[in-house]
């Protein structure tokens, strides 16, 4: 595990791979607004951050800019993805209710007590994170918990169009000014979930998106 050569707190939860780590705080750091959108990101700088060779860099590049998190544009780098403007800002949302609505009603009749423990435990750690102010564990949390609903459909193909959908969206994370609503939403449809109500889950967690 390397040790990041800056003053940023170690939010995110410790990952396998170096490129895994540093995914994670760039990730967290676009979503926060702590990188602003247009902001070049440069190899040779990032691997001089975080203490390692332009390889993992290079990958974790890659896999934001695939994400939507970032843009790689010929001859100029690469640079942190513009939120999308207000005239589109309603699709997007539409795109991803749809899209986690539909997992979640495919998945419900097959929901077992491991998926249910899995969102309790998140439910845990976000409610922690909420009431410390701390943002990028509060995304990682966030994201988990909506990522976990549409992966549980077993279709690389959905969460191919879900993730940049959701990225997009988020750029920069919107929830901020009042993140314990964020936390009870995540809560109401837990317990939908666990009442076995399919219809008061998927309307829950269609105005949990917004």
């Amino acid at each position: 595990v390397f040790e990041e050569r800056s003053s940023m707190p170690r939010t995110p939860p410790v990952h396998r791979t170096i490129r895994e780590q540093i995914v994670a705080y760039l990730r967290a750091e676009v979503l926060t607004g702590q990188l602003s959108g247009g902001e070049r990101l440069r190899e040779q700088h990032l691997a001089e951050r975080f203490g390692v060779s332009r390889g993992p860099i290079r990958d974790a590049l890659l896999q934001l800019t695939n994400e939507g998190l970032l843009v790689a544009r010929q001859n100029r780098g690469v640079h942190v993805r513009e939120a999308p403007g207000e005239t589109i800002r309603p699709l997007v949302v539409d795109l991803r209710r749809q899209v986690e609505t539909f997992a979640l009603d495919s998945i419900f009749d097959d929901i077992e007590p491991h998926d249910l423990d899995f969102w309790r435990a998140n439910l845990k750690s976000f409610h922690v994170a909420c009431q410390q102010q701390a943002m990028a564990s509060v995304v990682e949390h966030d994201m988990a918990f909506h990522r976990s609903i549409v992966q549980r459909v077993g279709d690389e193909g959905l969460i191919a169009i879900w993730l940049p959908v959701v990225t997009h969206m988020m750029l920069p994370y919107s929830r901020h000014r009042n993140l314990l609503e964020s936390y009870q939403e995540h809560g109401r449809i837990v317990a939908a979930i666990e009442a076995g109500d399919r219809a008061l889950a998927v309307e829950r967690l269609r105005q949990n998106i917004q």
